[in-house]
């Protein structure tokens, strides 16, 4: 195999990063446009169950290999009441949900949501809102949801149909509460006294649960780092995770683009060297976690808001940026995925923002079809093969510059290896005009086969619908060193076996 320029990594099965969390491999349905209602949920659908849910939905979610799922939002969240969407439920309220500026009947509430991830397998993830409610009202949803004593509050969830408890361990801290837009915006050192006072009165109800506070909304934000240090000062004794939100625009310079999972990568250290340097300072050896549970491309497709747009009318269920992705954001996407491999010893939960028909893998039809996403497929790819531990990759690779993210690596590897079955994953993205050939030293293991080598590169003309992985030819198998060819601008899995 000819190919210039080239690259070299080293796989071995002592680099070991962490234990990949499955949760890693999450995404996120907020009542936000189609996402739930003719997105997940709809009744009049020909695959719906008896609970309204969509069959042919539950099935791709399968294939996508969702492990988790965040509910109820997003910035919903933070002006929902959850006791509207309990009870009967043509007793329920329609209110005006503000945050998307649309129409909630409440047909759908934790008594329909919460068997519906326990059908498709998914772990809930349940936020509260710390915007217009607190302390109570969080700590009634989880004496709702989890306690099996004979209260008032769990009893109405008996009386509801559910005599047995959810079980949630995970719960989140509100939602982006750094943002001026989020309904009850605060500063860091009032959210971090809010939520450590509702982090405190939640674990009296169940104190198996497991907490994220918020972080900041984005790296780009004013207050970001010092946002975090308050809010870690504050919660660092109630508090599992500290959230992370990142989503990146591909409709601005295509390099910038393409360096995206060497910013999250950025991103990632820099929070977690923030919230470590709290912790030694408070003399703690508790370290928060990663809850990196919003998170996504732009369409680099995407047309966009003219400025001054006037508002949305009010409706239901209005479609909000259902954006199709060309090929070359799934090649982004791809690379954000190596980049949390790459932290999984501090990112324990990704959500993969959102699950269905908003800036989602998955597109429906109401009534009707639905359809694959160019996200899905390296979605889907990764969550197959990234079990057991994370390996840490050395890469040696040519360098180029970016109009603001400086200079990148060309090439972006993660690996996982699961000893009990032996089965290996290597994650390559191109992020660079050219192919290259790059060759896998996996010399410390004694055995090592390929499987197959799959994947996708930005200048698949295909149609959007049909964007799902080529199988690659380029392989070149040696005993100490297996050479790939990765196309320009793509992302590839390796598959195989090692020992």
């Amino acid at each position: 195999m000819a190919c210039t320029p080239a690259a070299r990594l080293v796989l071995h099965p002592a680099f070991v990063v962490g234990d990949i969390d499955r949760r890693m491999f999450g995404s996120f349905v907020e009542h936000m446009g189609r996402c739930l209602y003719t997105g997940i949920y709809e009744p009049s659908h020909p695959t719906a169950d008896a609970a309204g849910f969509r069959g042919d939905v539950a099935a791709l979610i399968e294939e996508l290999g969702v492990t988790a799922v965040r509910y109820p939002g997003g910035n919903f969240v933070s002006g929902y009441d959850w006791r509207d969407g309990i009870g009967p439920v043509a007793q329920r309220p329609t209110r005006l949900d503000l945050a998307w500026r649309s129409i909630e009947p409440n047909l759908v509430g934790v008594d329909e949501f919460l068997p519906w991830a326990a059908r498709c397998g998914l772990d809930p993830i349940m936020a509260v809102n710390l915007g217009t409610a607190g302390v109570r009202a969080a700590a009634d949803l989880v004496e709702y949801c989890n306690l099996a004593a004979d209260t008032t509050i769990a009893a109405s969830r008996v009386a509801n149909g559910r005599s047995e408890p959810y079980g949630i361990r995970t719960w989140c801290l509100g939602n982006e509460m750094d943002g001026p837009w989020q309904l009850g915006h605060t500063s860091a050192a009032e959210y971090g006294a809010r939520a450590a006072e509702a982090g405190k009165a939640m674990r009296l109800v169940d104190p198996s649960i497991e907490l994220v506070a918020c972080g900041s909304s984005n790296r780009q934000m004013a207050t970001f780092g010092s946002w975090e240090t308050t809010v870690a000062e504050a919660t660092l004794e109630i508090a599992d995770y500290i959230s992370m939100h990142a989503y990146y625009d591909g409709t601005g310079h295509r390099r910038d683009f393409l360096a995206s999972g060497r910013r999250l990568e950025r991103f990632i250290t820099d929070v977690v060297s923030t919230c470590d340097a709290v912790s030694s300072r408070l003399n703690s050896d508790r370290r928060l976690m990663i809850s990196l549970d919003e998170w996504n491309v732009w369409s680099s497709a995407a047309a966009g808001s003219p400025a001054g747009a006037p508002l949305r009318p009010i409706s239901h269920a209005p479609a909000i940026t259902e954006d199709v992705y060309p090929a070359l954001d799934a090649v982004v996407l791809g690379d954000l995925l190596i980049g949390m491999l790459n932290h999984a010893d501090r990112v324990k939960i990704g959500c993969l923002s959102l699950l269905v028909n908003v800036s989602a893998p998955i597109m429906t039809e109401p009534g009707g079809g639905l359809w694959k996403q160019s996200l899905f497929h390296p979605f889907a790819a990764t969550a197959a093969a990234a079990h057991g531990v994370a390996l840490r990759v050395p890469v040696q690779a040519p360098e180029f510059s970016t109009p603001t993210s400086g200079t990148v690596a060309q090439v972006a590897a993660a690996a996982s290896f699961d000893a009990s079955s032996g089965a290996i994953g290597i994650f390559l993205t191109n992020r660079g005009s050219q192919p290259i050939e790059v060759s896998l030293d996996h010399a410390a293991f004694s055995t090592f086969t390929v499987d197959s080598v799959a994947g996708l590169a930005a200048d698949d003309q295909r149609d959007v619908r049909d964007l799902g992985l080529v199988q690659f030819e380029a392989v070149s198998p040696g005993a100490r060193s297996t050479s790939v060819l990765l196309p320009a601008e793509s992302w590839t899995v390796v598959t195989g076996r090692a020992s």
